[in-house]
């Protein structure tokens, strides 16, 4: 599981009687912690291949969020990344949305998605275009049905106020750092990616800077850009696909450094490296500015160049760093302090005179 389902398994834990609602779900693809709640999907879940192709149903998260029954509940939490904020609670109900983003494909990043090159001239202009600005529309106007946002970072709180013009609180994500913790093993020679496999990740930029110093690159992970990716990788490129959380630890462990050659909206993935004592190389934007600290826990580059990771991946093999201060710059990202925030959040919110807006 990554970083949204680490969120909701902490809400799980919070509210160990919850009903959870969600457009699909696949038996066995989150922890037992999650599935032993009652789970609730939307029509989208009875569409053909849905469990595989969801996303091809993206124009229809909007009517299937809408046609969620809330009306027995007083209290709403969604974890959204996409459409769940716009979910339609009863009056008297509370709703905080934990935000991962908004809609990243809607807003800021619809190049990367729907660019001429990844869609063809005709479809980005006279299909994708107009239907991403019909849901950005959605996306901003339905963002009223929210009384709290929690943002996943500072840059997150960024985006929620530039595109839907309100606040939000910071609290992390939920790192596990009592699992993830480094081992008596030497670290290797290798580089490491631990990502979905979608375009603004910027896979690319990663296996042709570890083409150009010679050295190897482990992904694990998968999604819509596996294959096109794994056509232009190169001998030194190996793709392990989904693994389980104790391999994934074991890769950590073993990595040179991990990259993060994108910008995300948090990173859950430098704070796991980190907690096993690994180094980070990332982009200079967004959440990884929150985690990583220059010269002490990893190295940042500041232009999504092959140049400039390159350098950034020649500093981080030649420098020393020190595992166990690396280890503790994960600690205030740890699931117990998540927990602990977010329930002063909940309890805060439930506690405020009706109709109080953050």
């Amino acid at each position: 599981m990554r970083g949204g389902e680490r969120v909701l398994e902490a809400l799980c834990e919070l509210h160990p009687d919850a009903d959870i609602f969600t457009l699909c779900h696949v038996r066995g693809s989150v922890s037992a912690a999650i599935e032993r709640h009652r789970i609730e999907t939307s029509f989208v879940q009875r569409l053909p291949f849905a469990s595989a192709y969801y996303r091809q149903y993206l124009p229809l998260f909007p009517l299937a969020v809408e046609q969620f029954d809330l009306d027995p509940y007083e209290l709403v939490i969604s974890s959204s990344h996409c459409a769940a904020k716009a979910v339609v609670p009863p009056g008297r109900a509370r709703h905080i949305c934990y935000c991962h983003s908004p809609m990243r494909y809607a807003w800021d990043q619809y190049e990367a998605y729907f660019g001429p090159a990844r869609v063809g001239r005709f479809a980005h202009r006279w299909v994708y275009r107009p239907m991403m600005a019909r849901l950005a529309r959605w996306d901003a106007a339905t963002a009223t049905r929210v009384d709290r946002f929690v943002a996943n970072s500072a840059h997150v709180a960024a985006r929620i106020r530039r595109y839907y013009n309100r606040e939000a609180t910071i609290v992390y994500p939920p790192v596990d750092t009592v699992f993830f913790q480094p081992a008596e093993i030497p670290a290797g020679t290798h580089f490491l990616i631990v990502s979905a496999l979608v375009p603004y990740k910027r896979i690319e930029l990663a296996m042709e800077a570890c083409e150009r110093v010679g050295a190897s690159l482990r992904i694990i992970g998968d999604g819509p850009d596996r294959r096109r990716l794994e056509a232009r990788a190169g001998q030194k490129v190996e793709f392990l696909g989904r693994l389980a959380d104790e391999h994934v630890r074991d890769e950590y462990r073993k990595a040179l450094a991990v990259i993060l050659p994108g910008e995300e909206d948090f990173g859950i993935v430098p704070v796991e490296a980190h907690a096993c004592g690994r180094p980070v190389v990332a982009l200079a934007r967004g959440g990884a500015v929150e985690t990583v600290v220059r010269d002490e826990n990893g190295v940042l580059f500041e232009e999504p160049t092959v140049g400039a990771l390159v350098s950034a991946l020649e500093r981080a093999g030649s420098r020393r760093f020190d595992s166990s201060k690396i280890r503790a710059s994960a600690a205030r990202f740890s699931r117990e302090r998540h927990l602990h925030r977010m329930r002063a959040v909940i309890d805060e919110t439930i506690s405020a005179p009706a109709g109080t807006r953050w």
